[in-house]
C-alpha cells in the first residue's frame, strides 16, 4: 500500500483539503492501495509515507521529505492529478 501525506504549516486546513483532493483524484483514476494523510510540515517525518505533497512556498522547508510533490496551485486538482500519476507511474 502506497502511503501519501499531505503537509502543510499547520496540518489542518489546506493539507486537509489537498488530502481530500488526493483521494477524489485517485478515485477517479482507479488506483486503490494509497492511504492518504496529512499533517503538519513540522511534524511529518520521512518514514511516515512514501510520496509527501505540500505547496511550491514549502518547498525548502520540506526538502527534508522524500518523494514531493510541490504543488504551484495547491487546489488545482488537474495539476495534482497529472502529478499523482507521474509519481504512481500510471
Amino acid at each position: 500500500m502506497k502511503r501519501i501525506m499531505a503537509v502543510c504549516g499547520s496540518g489542518l486546513g489546506s493539507s486537509f483539503m489537498v488530502e481530500m483532493n488526493a483521494n477524489e483524484v485517485l478515485n477517479e483514476l482507479g488506483i486503490s492501495g494509497c492511504e492518504v494523510t496529512h499533517s503538519s510540515l513540522a511534524d511529518a517525518t520521512a518514514d511516515q509515507a512514501d510520496i509527501f505533497i505540500t505547496a511550491r512556498d514549502l518547498e525548502d522547508s520540506a526538502s527534508h521529505l522524500p518523494n514531493l510533490i510541490i504543488l504551484d496551485a495547491l487546489f488545482d486538482k488537474d495539476e495534482l492529478k497529472v502529478k499523482l500519476q507521474e509519481k504512481l507511474g500510471c
